[in-house]
């Protein structure tokens, strides 16, 4: 009765199916195991699976309302992970928080190469793109700019194998900066909100028990606001506060620091610093994709004169410029890093 519903065309079988959910690692309301993925619904976690062999593709949505692009709003974005079967029809699972669908996309790339995690037309898009920034690039670089090249391709492919740092820090600094810029009255609405509907499905069950009338509008009423307010994000718990963000943005903060250090052996440069090309607040693979641009482009011939050029072309980022989606991943990655620390090499 409590085993997950097959969606898919494989069907495992039920000792199989007990094994593998029992072991799977669990990420949000999903899960990975050995054989399948297991899904949410909108209220049960893990209450479908697919297998693997069912899955041609896994992917992130995300719906995000106009105050969530201009900061005057009320939500932020809501994640959804996306599962495409191999008989075309697709299971949309909604996520709480954006950076488990990121950590559940990284496992499947890891695990299963063979799985493409983005959309067939975010796919035809990068490849577009790829190509017009590959005709940008000069085609013979100095000797200090490919020295200066190397260096990062470097840093970048050894970031890229401890992906969970760099995606906290990104994370923990986009959490911060929406919580320091909401105006604290939608907090107070949302809890005002918040009671008067726990106060009608109170009175709704009182009602349904008494056999009064109008008992099922009571609950179904409650119901509802109870669940817009909490999908909304902006209501006050444990883990969405200002104390609980700058707690996590120091420990994220902390964690890159520490991850740092170890590069080449714990190797400093001139200074006594890491030996890393960036700061600990601004560690992400995007950043170093930035700055290796800058110098293909033949914008830069030294690492500290990509790392200023990238800052500028982050500053002149703004809701008028028009990007490529792929650049506008990156942005939304690291830009709020920056802003957090405003663009300077001390931490905030």
């Amino acid at each position: 009765m409590f085993a997950p519903k097959q969606i898919g065309n494989t069907k495992l079988q039920p000792d199989e199916l007990r094994r593998d959910k029992k072991a799977c690692v669990k990420i949000g309301p999903c899960g990975i195991g050995e054989k399948a993925v297991y899904l949410n619904s909108f209220f049960v976690d893990r209450t479908f699976y697919a297998a693997f062999t069912d899955i041609r593709r896994v992917f992130k949505r995300v719906a995000m309302s106009k105050g969530g692009f201009t900061g005057k709003g009320v939500f932020g974005s809501i994640p959804y992970l996306v599962v495409l079967l191999s008989d075309g029809t697709e299971k949309q699972c909604n996520f709480k928080y954006e950076e488990q669908v990121d950590e559940f996309l990284a496992r499947i790339r890891r695990t299963h190469p063979e799985i493409p995690t983005i959309s067939e037309q975010a796919q035809k898009r990068l490849e577009e793109a790829r190509r017009a920034e590959e005709a940008r690039y000069v085609k013979e670089l100095t000797p200090d700019a490919q020295k200066a090249l190397d260096e990062l391709n470097a840093a970048k492919t050894w970031l890229e194998k401890r992906p969970e740092v760099p995606d906290a820090l990104s994370f923990a600094a986009r959490q911060k900066r929406t919580i320091d810029r909401m105006n604290p009255y939608y907090r107070y609405a949302a809890v005002a909100v918040f009671l008067l509907a726990l106060g009608a499905l109170v009175v709704g069950i009182v009602s349904l028990i008494r056999h009064d009338g109008f008992a099922a509008y009571f609950i179904l009423f409650g119901m509802a606001f109870l669940f817009y307010t909490m999908s909304s994000q902006i209501l006050p718990t444990g883990r969405n506060n200002k104390s609980y963000a700058q707690k996590r943005w120091q420990e994220a903060l902390s964690r890159s620091s520490k991850l740092i250090a170890e590069y080449h052996g714990g190797a400093k440069d001139g200074d006594g610093q890491s030996a890393f090309p960036l700061p600990a607040q601004y560690v992400h693979p995007a950043v170093l994709a930035r700055m290796i641009r800058v110098i293909r482009e033949g914008r830069a011939q030294s690492v500290q004169e990509a790392y200023e050029v990238m800052k500028a072309d982050l500053k002149a980022m703004n809701s008028d410029v028009t990007v490529s989606q792929a650049e506008y991943d990156e942005i939304m990655a690291v830009k709020p890093m920056f802003l957090l620390c405003g663009y300077s090499d001390d931490p905030a």
